[in-house]
C-alpha cells in the first residue's frame, strides 16, 4: 500500500522580502514544488504589504491544498521596531493558514539550520547546498534571494520533525533497542571484512 503524498508550505516572513516554498512528500521523498520570494514594495504603506503577504499565503494554499503550514520565528534582534514588522508579517501568514484550518508549526532560525546541516549556526549559503543535495536540485541553480531557500528549509525543517525516526504511530519509544524491536525491517547490518 503507498502512502498517501503530503504537501507542504514553509514560509520565511519578511516586510520587504517574504520568501515561501511548498514540497511534495512522498514515501519519505521529498520534491520541491515551488520556491519564490514574494518582494514587496518599500513606498508602499506597511498595511499594504501586510495584505500582500496575506493574499499570498491564503492563494498559494487555494492552488495547492497543503497539509501542513510552517514558518520560522522571528530572529530576536535589537532593533525594536524591526522585530514589531516583522512580527506582523509572521502573524498574518499565520491568520491567513489558520482561516484555512491548517496547523502552524514555527520553527527558530537555529532548529531550521540545525535540522538541515546538523549545525545550528550554519550560514544561509551552507543551508542552500545541503537542501541542494537533499532534493537533488542541481548544484548551478542560482536564486535571487535565500529568503527562498530559508522557506524550503523551514517545509524540510517540518518534514523532519513531523517524521523523527523514533516517532512511530504516536507512540513513544524507550530508546533505540525499543526502536529495533518495533522496527526490524529498517534496521540494516553491516558486516565488518
Amino acid at each position: 500500500m503507498q502512502t498517501p503524498s503530503k504537501i507542504i508550505l514553509g514560509i520565511d516572513p519578511g516586510t520587504l522580502f517574504m520568501g515561501y516554498s511548498l514540497i511534495v512528500v512522498s514515501s519519505q521523498k521529498i520534491k520541491l514544488l515551488e520556491m519564490s520570494t514574494l518582494k514587496l514594495n518599500a513606498r508602499k504603506d506597511n498595511y499594504e504589504r501586510l495584505q500582500l503577504i496575506h493574499q499570498k499565503v491564503s492563494d498559494l494554499i487555494k492552488q495547492y491544498k497543503p497539509v501542513s503550514f510552517a514558518i520560522e520565528a522571528p530572529f530576536f534582534g535589537k532593533n525594536v521596531q524591526s522585530m514589531l514588522k516583522l512580527g506582523r508579517a509572521q502573524g498574518v501568514a499565520i491568520a491567513a493558514a489558520m482561516t484555512a484550518g491548517l496547523e502552524v508549526c514555527e520553527y527558530s532560525p537555529k532548529k531550521v539550520k540545525q535540522s538541515i546541516t546538523g549545525n545550528g549556526n550554519a550560514d544561509k549559503e551552507q543551508v542552500w547546498q545541503m537542501l541542494q543535495r537533499i532534493l537533488s536540485i542541481q548544484h548551478n541553480t542560482d536564486i535571487k534571494y535565500l529568503d527562498a531557500s530559508d522557506a524550503l528549509a523551514v517545509a524540510v525543517c517540518h518534514h523532519f520533525q513531523d517524521n523523527a525516526l523514533l516517532k512511530t504511530a504516536g507512540k513513544k519509544l524507550k530508546g533505540w533497542e525499543d526502536f529495533i524491536a518495533k522496527n526490524p525491517g529498517r534496521v540494516q547490518i553491516k558486516r565488518q571484512s
